[in-house]
């Protein structure tokens, strides 16, 4: 392989790749300096000249003449008198001789293997830049396209063919994926997996949310208003609490838009996710109620030491502050960053409800305690909440709960 033909081909390649021409230049170099390097050991006497365009590559080696007798004759940089009259006849002792080194004088299998480290090097930049490009926009949205659906993720293709990936745990449940469809996610981190970037999307993540909403809510964007805090149980329901700067402008009804129409773009989006847009406020009180929404709360002690609030409602509001299998609840609690807990208002009691004092003989009385605890202090108040909730707001054991709902259950049948 001639020099032109190894420079046009490696340039092409690196064409190909999108790598620019200054990298490209500085690539060929190092791989001729070390060539340099395996062959004459010092390359601080060589100068190379690359024209990538034209395919041209020059390399020319420079050398003091010394007298053939001299003590230096054996340095790299420098050539006896005898040695350098045999390249000109006139040269003389102090003079500088530049001799051109070819390609072909390094040997075919020097070639070969300089061939095979370009391509090389060019790979593993265009890793980096990869790697790079995907780190500098973690938290973006983008699309991709899909091209293949595996049990534990979803491989995409970006729009430059770069492969992504969405993880089951980071795809939506109700999310469904068909080869060659557009989906949209948020750069969730990127990995270096045996020297080869990992890209992971997200469409579970907070800051998907966050995106969507600067994409429909120009004001967002514009950032007129900001978004303060996003939590989600996704594909069922999210939380978002919106502070605006300008007092023209109210966050909540900017972000639903005129019927709907703004939020409806992103509900649709998140597989039919209900979101709950409230204002924020540094008053914890109002937070906390805002947070609750649509239960409306009577009153409210706040326990900012430990960390919890107990709130005292109407007992046709329990159900809606604590919402289908407690996920309001839980949603208001990670929200305000403090554990929720609710009680009801005893002035008014439901007939078909029956307090929890009732089944002392079938349910132990330190059972009973660790309920009212957290609120619950009728059976319907109980039954409201589904196993995983109650085990996780009390210190009951799973077969206690099941018990306990064996027995509140066997009441209303």
């Amino acid at each position: 392989m001639d020099t032109s033909t190894l420079i046009e081909s490696f340039a092409d390649f690196a064409k190909q790749k999108n790598i620019d021409r200054p990298t490209m230049i500085r690539i060929l170099e190092d791989v001729f300096r070390n060539m340099i390097r395996k062959k004459y050991i010092e390359d601080d006497n060589f100068d190379i000249i690359v024209n990538a365009d034209k395919g041209d590559l020059e390399i020319w080696r420079f050398r003091e003449i010394v007298d053939d007798d001299s003590e230096d004759i054996w340095d790299h940089d420098k050539i006896s008198l005898l040695e350098a009259r045999k390249i000109e006849s006139d040269f003389e002792v102090g003079e500088e001789v530049a001799e051109q080194i070819y390609l072909e004088d390094f040997g075919r299998r020097a070639v070969t293997t300089a061939r095979q480290t370009l391509m090389q090097k060019v790979k593993d930049l265009e890793k980096d830049i990869l790697y790079q490009k995907y780190k500098d926009i973690v938290g973006e949205i983008i699309s991709g396209e899909v091209y293949q659906v595996l049990s534990r993720e979803v491989l995409l293709t970006d729009s430059e063919g770069n492969e992504v990936s969405i993880p089951r745990g980071e795809q939506i449940p109700k999310d469904r994926y068909r080869k060659g469809e557009n989906v949209k996610a948020v750069v969730h981190k990127v990995d270096m997996v045996n020297g080869s970037p990992k890209i992971i999307l997200s469409r579970t993540a907070p800051a998907f949310l966050e995106r969507l909403f600067e994409q429909e809510v120009p004001e967002v964007y514009d950032g007129l208003i900001m978004i303060k805090k996003v939590v989600r149980e996704p594909g069922e329901r999210a939380k978002v609490a919106v502070e605006s700067y300008d007092d023209r402008i109210d966050p909540v009804g900017a972000c639903v838009g005129m019927k709907g129409s703004r939020i409806h773009a992103v509900v649709r989006e998140l597989q039919n996710e209900n979101i709950d847009v409230i204002n924020y406020t540094e008053n914890l009180e109002l937070y906390i109620q805002r947070a609750l929404s649509p239960a409306k709360i009577v009153s409210i002690k706040i326990d900012k030491d430990n960390k919890r609030v107990a709130v005292y409602l109407k007992p046709d509001q329990v159900s809606l502050a604590i919402g289908k299998g407690g996920l309001n609840i839980r949603l208001a609690s990670r929200l305000v960053e403090m554990e929720i807990d609710v009680f009801r208002e005893t002035d008014e009691l439901q007939e078909e409800d029956v307090d929890l004092d009732e089944f002392s003989d079938e349910i132990e009385s330190w059972v009973i305690d660790e309920l009212k605890r957290i609120g619950l202090d009728t059976a319907r108040s109980v039954l409201n909440l589904n196993k995983e909730e109650l085990v996780r707001r009390t210190d009951l054991e799973e077969e206690t709960v099941d018990g306990i709902l064996n027995v509140l259950k066997k009441e209303f049948e």
